[in-house]
């Protein structure tokens, strides 16, 4: 089936058109990105901005374009944590509706994880079966415990790469009681985790989405994002705290000259490898397996279930 998918997140939008078979195979036909920070403000005055709202629809509005240039079998629009938390999401689903003709779905914290957990299976090695998922968005980050012929566990935190960098830091570069501070923050979700899964078994960390995708192109010194690279990559720990401290010694702009450092992403990077970090030492992970698929394909594995069912 020829599917696509947008994920609306609280600092990245992405495009997906694919064609896609419940039997492993998934051919990429299109795709975009854009950093738009959707979120920006949500954690403080729970409205997303009307600059915000702009740059999103504006954006929608060019990939109904794309879109259309292709024959699809279905199209899945969802929303994620700056969306679902702000107090005019209704007038932001009803400007992309107005113009774009499309609705979009609010995905809750849980469900979000259910889907991501999708993409990253269809991009595993088939041989991991049992393992912890990590999705570091902007507005927060899911936290699933995978294990086989057994019901996911799934927890969704408040904490994110935008919501982080807004409550943490605010110098720049930050300083080291900033970096103390995001660490207590932290810690304080963290401690969900433990109580929603009990203690984290020695199985796989696995990570998906832009910070960890990210650190594993810079850890490579990639000139230009190649995903073949980055998927599967290994993130050791001691990787992960390296490049903190390069990335925490700069200023933004000056982050700017990293490989593999996308522009958009010079100031969120700090607070993301700050999470990455912390999760690994506080659950004792070496290394991250670093998943290039994640909850823009987990949309589309549960577009193509949903139209079989439908047949």
């Amino acid at each position: 089936m020829r599917l696509a998918a947008i994920d609306i997140g609280t600092l990245t939008c992405r495009l997906l058109v694919a064609d896609v078979n419940l039997s492993g195979e998934f051919k990429e036909i299109d795709a975009a990105r854009r950093i738009l920070r959707l979120g920006e403000g949500v954690d403080q005055h729970k409205r997303l901005s009307e600059k915000a709202m702009d740059r999103v629809v504006g954006t929608l509005k060019e990939w109904r374009h794309i879109i259309a240039m292709y024959d699809l079998d279905g199209l899945a629009i969802v929303a994620t944590s700056a969306v679902r938390e702000s107090e005019n999401r209704l007038e932001f689903l009803t400007r992309v509706k107005q113009e774009t003709g499309w609705n979009v779905e609010i995905l809750s914290g849980e469900e979000e994880a259910r889907r991501t957990l999708l993409g990253i299976q269809f991009g595993l090695p088939t041989t991991i079966t049992n393992f912890l998922g990590l999705d570091i968005g902007g507005g927060s980050t899911e936290c699933i415990r995978a294990r086989k012929g057994q019901t996911p566990l799934v927890i969704s935190l408040d904490l994110g790469v935008v919501r982080l960098l807004e409550r943490v830091f605010h110098s720049d570069p930050p300083t080291s009681q900033e970096i103390q501070n995001a660490d207590v923050c932290i810690d304080e979700q963290l401690a969900k985790v433990r109580q929603a899964f009990g203690e984290v078994p020695n199985t796989p960390l696995v990570g998906t989405a832009g910070t960890v995708t990210t650190l594993a192109a810079m850890a490579q010194c990639l000139k230009h994002y190649d995903r073949t690279r980055v998927h599967n990559y290994e993130l050791t720990l001691k990787t992960v705290q390296s490049l903190e401290k390069d990335l925490v010694e700069k200023t933004g702009s000056e982050r700017l000259g990293m490989p593999g450092l996308e522009p958009g992403r010079e100031y969120v990077i700090v607070a993301g490898t700050v999470i990455l970090r912390r999760i690994m030492e506080a659950f004792n992970f070496e290394t991250c397996l670093v998943s290039d698929y994640g909850l823009r394909e987990g949309i589309l594995v549960d577009l193509a279930a949903k139209n079989i069912e439908n047949y």
